[in-house]
């Protein structure tokens, strides 16, 4: 047996698991990807666009259905090769932060800004018709949001609010940045000029206000606003069980190491679902649950959003292999390698 001082530092130590995630190009279909051998640039304090951290999560589970089938030759049978079955890889987890983004991918589908409603309006669970857009000037920075004197007197410090393209009418994915949702008939979303804002992930919260302009707290997740763009206040979110739309995004998850090695979990594409369907191999105990009551200090509890997600095929081009995660290992300093 070994008695090697460096094996006590080839266990990886941390205490939980931080979320990344970046959008999928759903248009050229081109993840995002997380470069190992670049890792000395991936802060994770302040990750590097596109990547977006969505804070700590709890019960990260990866489940993989890839089956492994022998190939019988001989008399009597006998394995002589063995070829890969499908792929089936997908993994669970609870977000401990609710966010927009957090409750798009714990929901899976479109996600719903619900702007701010005109009083005389029907309601709707989504939100009815909305106070109409203020006009976004040119000029305006992911980060400033010019109106010009007097529109801008509409918003206070504070707001929530929406930035993004009216609706034209325009088939296929729609959201500045990111797609937010895919219209294939401008009558199933009523022609509503608003229905951009009230999918988009182009939003902010106003840090202040100038005579002129909104400066936001963070900078819009889809960039700066496109022309013609418009500004409507969001009071909340919400997402639906159900609907037509599969996100896809790219997702990294990092094992912080405290005294060991850092494992990172990279998946270049995944798929939010709400219906897992497990094999009956892998026992997957929050199948049903969509939120989980954590008890903080009784009475009091905090609620987590459960996630769970399909992992789908990139093929590495390194050796035109397909695969669906990539597990990396930093290995502690001076620890052994092996």
């Amino acid at each position: 047996m070994s008695t090697s001082p460096l094996r006590s530092a080839m266990v990886p130590v941390t205490r939980r698991v931080r979320a990344y995630f970046a959008p999928m190009n759903l248009v050229t279909n081109q993840p995002a990807l997380f470069d190992p051998g670049k890792s000395g640039l991936f802060q994770l304090d302040s990750p590097p666009s596109p990547w977006i951290e969505l804070g700590w999560i709890d019960n990260f589970q990866r489940h993989c259905g890839l089956s492994t089938e022998p190939m019988f030759a001989g008399s009597p049978p006998a394995p002589v090769n063995q070829f890969r079955g499908p792929l089936d890889v997908r993994l669970e987890f609870d977000f401990r932060e609710w966010g927009k983004l957090q409750m798009a991918l714990a929901g899976g589908s479109e996600h719903m800004n619900v702007l701010a409603s005109d009083p005389n309006a029907s309601a709707q669970p989504s939100g009815g018709t909305p106070i109409a857009a203020v006009a976004v000037l040119p000029g305006s920075t992911a980060s400033e949001i010019i109106l010009g004197a007097g529109a801008v007197n509409a918003f206070s410090a504070g707001d929530m609010v929406a930035v993004d393209a009216d609706y034209e009418q325009q088939i296929g994915y729609v959201g500045s940045g990111i797609a937010a949702a895919y219209v294939s008939d401008p009558l199933a979303v009523n022609r509503d000029l608003n229905y951009i804002r009230r999918v988009t992930f182009n939003i902010g919260r106003v840090a202040q206000t100038t005579v002129t302009s909104l400066i936001l707290a963070q900078p819009l997740l889809g960039g700066a606003p496109p022309a013609n763009a418009g500004i409507q206040k969001v009071i909340a979110f919400v997402d639906r069980e159900g609907g037509q739309f599969f996100q896809e995004w790219s997702a990294l998850f990092v094992a912080e190491d405290e005294s060991g090695g850092r494992a990172c979990f990279h998946y270049p594409r995944l798929s939010p679902t709400t219906s897992l369907n497990p094999p009956s191999s892998v026992k997957m105990t929050k199948f049903f649950d969509r939120e989980e009551a954590v008890t903080a200090a009784a009475p009091i509890s905090t609620l987590a959003l459960h996630a769970a997600f399909q992992a789908m095929p990139h093929v590495d081009e390194n050796d035109g292999q397909t695969v669906a995660c990539y597990r990396s290992y930093f290995p502690a300093a001076m620890s052994g390698v092996y």
